[in-house]
């Protein structure tokens, strides 16, 4: 008897991730994978059929898939952020020939990978109690969040046929000033931006990283390293020559001591951890918190110190119930594409 195979993919505006697995004794493999520049496709049908045509003759052809895409999906029907890409669960299934796809948010799709991930796919931030092994048996809920170019957030819930994953926008959410120096900065980044809102992840994410040093840079009277890598980055669009990643050397430069990028850092990571309590909170998510993201991985250090952890659990009356929560750090840069898998797997079953 052939292996059952399943169709993944992770769709995103620069880079569409597309692989085949199977399961052994209840772990999935890979089987077969390609990476396409997304912008040199006219559209996600004519690249599946591009991959599936290209299979190995040996392999079985998948007839269940999950696309994690970037962007919202509604009613079986999608549109990427950075591409004029529209997509519909119906109309990929005709081109290909595929008997069910399934499109899920780009970051709501990881809530399907969480009770499957490895311990290398993952690490423990708090050790805490943990019933994410028995779904349903408590309705204990889960809940994502992470920084990344902006501030992702998902929850699940269980359901008789498995995890349930809601998207969110909490990313956007005002962002809430705790101390006199985040005040500071909500204002003066307000001023720079031009904007009379502030959300979240104006903070909290990668990009927030880079805000959060550039404040901290106009207040230095002498001449920093970084004050030349800021202005590119501030004028440089990132598309073009000259352009410098700010939140990147502000990272390198605080693993290497620099005081100003030490205090960036761990600012960012107080404000990251305070919103990563306010989630787990709103969602009562007993059955665990994950932090995920592109920024996860580069900075565990940061996500199991007090910077962070501290203000995650600093929440009056229900510090207790935070301190119970085990808290883990998504680190598999493919976790996006393995999670896809599992609910690609969970369609079939």
């Amino acid at each position: 008897m052939a292996q059952r195979t399943y169709l993944a993919g992770d769709l995103g505006g620069t880079k569409t991730l597309l692989s085949l697995f199977t399961s052994v004794d209840g772990q999935l493999q890979a089987l077969e994978g390609q990476r396409y520049a997304s912008a040199e496709w006219t559209s996600l049908e004519a690249m599946l059929t591009h991959f599936l045509e290209g299979l190995p003759s040996e392999l079985e052809r998948p007839a269940t898939s999950c696309m994690a895409v970037a962007g919202p999906v509604q009613n079986g029907q999608a549109k990427l952020t950075n591409l004029p890409w529209e997509m519909s669960e119906a109309s990929l299934c005709a081109a290909t020939g595929l008997e069910r796809l399934e499109l899920v948010n780009d970051f709501a799709v990881l809530i399907h990978g969480l009770p499957h991930f490895s311990d290398s796919q993952q690490v423990v931030l708090q050790p805490g109690q943990d019933r994410l092994k028995e779904p349903g048996a408590h309705g204990d809920s889960v809940a994502i969040l992470g920084a990344g170019t902006g501030l992702g957030m998902a929850r699940g819930i269980p359901g008789p046929q498995g995890w349930i994953a809601l998207a969110s926008e909490g990313g956007h959410r005002e962002f809430a000033p705790r101390t006199e120096q985040e005040w500071a900065l909500s204002r003066w980044l307000m001023a720079d931006l031009g904007i009379d809102r502030l959300s979240i992840e104006r903070i909290v994410s990668g990009t927030g990283l880079g805000h959060v040093m550039h404040w901290l840079l106009q207040q230095e009277q002498r001449e920093h390293p970084l004050h030349r890598i800021a202005r590119a980055w501030r004028t440089i669009p990132a598309e073009q020559p000259g352009h410098q990643d700010l939140p990147a050397h502000t990272g390198k430069a605080a693993a290497t001591g620099d005081p100003l990028a030490q205090a960036a850092l761990e600012l960012w990571l107080g404000a990251y951890g305070s919103a990563a309590g306010d989630l787990a909170l709103q969602e009562l998510c007993s059955g665990g918190l994950w932090v995920g993201g592109g920024t996860a991985g580069k900075n565990l250090a940061g996500l199991r110190s007090q910077h962070f952890l501290a203000p995650l659990r600093r929440k009056g009356r229900f510090q207790p119930f935070l301190e119970s929560l085990t808290i883990r750090a998504v680190i598999d840069p493919n976790a996006g594409l393995f999670s896809a898998a599992c609910r690609a797997r969970a369609l079939d079953a």
